[in-house]
């Protein structure tokens, strides 16, 4: 079969297209006929050695992919035979899914409700239980002011739909007119270009005054800068990942002194509770299928071409949730 393999640390074009053998699962295992795979900013730190740890000593080469959409083609043993052929959501054990088939563990399987799409069911996947976990992390509450940083991603395409219908008040910030566009579209009343400068003042203009919540992908300079937006005594700021390479720094007397929180969220926390997890992914999902909730695929680049998907990523060009399709 035909896989992406990562045999060295570097740039994008590390990853080859190679033939290597198909997985044969394991007891307790199944097999998966990949129709798409969701590609991870994570995996583009991997790719460059930032986040080699992540790959949890395993050693190179290696294939990556995580979240992968399919048919269920064999099962191993102690697994229902009647799941070949089903159509599932699945999550491999970190690698393994930029290839043509995937082994993952059986308990991974999440069917995919009547009327939705398989690239759209991918795409809602593991970053819609994130968004609905930072919804409940942060505590947002009807009419509160909600900040959103990288508002037209994966996670943030996702996120402003769920506060919107959570009933917050939600300014998205992203770079760009056709950025902006989208969250738009998404139903977004206040949309604010966060390369400009003054963009905090046009947030304020938005919503105000000061906002309850910031959700915070990106961390530096900008992370800093929303940080400034919290109203004192409530406001709260929720740390889930640092794109422009920096994380987020607040030092304890500038929280002590205006009496906010600054938390961390990793979504790895949701996956550790695989019950919880489903819980999520299902209320997603469920959405998505009743029309409530618009999936985003901005972009969709071939297995060969799986270079160019964590080049566009990594430079953030990209609109929502990027997949491979073998």
């Amino acid at each position: 079969m035909r896989a992406v393999v990562l045999r060295e640390f570097g740039p994008p074009a590390r990853l080859t297209l190679e033939e290597v053998p198909e997985p044969r699962p394991g007891a307790g295992q199944v097999t998966v006929r990949v129709a798409a795979v969701g590609v991870q900013f994570l995996e583009t730190q991997v790719r460059s050695g930032v986040m080699r740890g992540a790959l949890g000593g395993k050693g190179l080469p290696v294939v990556l992919g995580k979240e992968i959409v399919g048919e269920v083609a064999e099962v191993g043993a102690g697994c229902d035979p009647a799941l070949v052929g089903t159509q599932v959501l699945a999550s491999t054990s970190g690698t393994g899914g930029y290839a043509e088939m995937a082994a993952v563990p059986a308990d991974s399987l999440i069917p995919i409700p009547a009327g939705l799409g398989l690239h759209d069911a991918v795409a809602l996947y593991r970053y819609g239980a994130t968004a609905q976990g930072l919804i409940r992390a942060a505590r947002v509450a009807p009419g509160d002011r909600v900040l959103v940083l990288a508002a037209a991603g994966a996670v943030g395409t996702v996120l402003v739909q769920l506060l919107t219908r959570a009933g917050a008040t939600v300014v998205g910030a992203a770079r760009g007119e056709h950025k902006l566009d989208l969250v738009t579209r998404l139903g977004v009343g206040h949309v604010v270009d966060y390369s400009l400068p003054g963009w905090t003042d046009r947030v304020r203009e938005a919503v105000g005054g000061s906002v309850e919540v910031v959700f915070d992908h990106i961390g530096g300079t900008l992370g800093q800068e929303a940080l400034g937006l919290l109203t004192p005594g409530s406001g709260r700021q929720v740390v889930f990942g640092f794109s422009s390479g920096v994380p987020l720094e607040a030092a304890p007397m500038q929280l002590m002194g205006r009496g906010l929180t600054v938390s961390g969220f990793s979504a790895g926390l949701i996956w550790s509770r695989p019950a919880f997890a489903r819980e999520l992914v299902t209320e997603v999902l469920d959405l998505a299928a009743a029309g409530r909730l618009t999936p985003v695929i901005g972009q969709r680049f071939p297995l060969e071409k799986a270079a160019d998907a964590h080049a566009a990523v990594e430079a953030r060009d990209t609109l929502g949730k990027t997949l491979l399709i073998p």
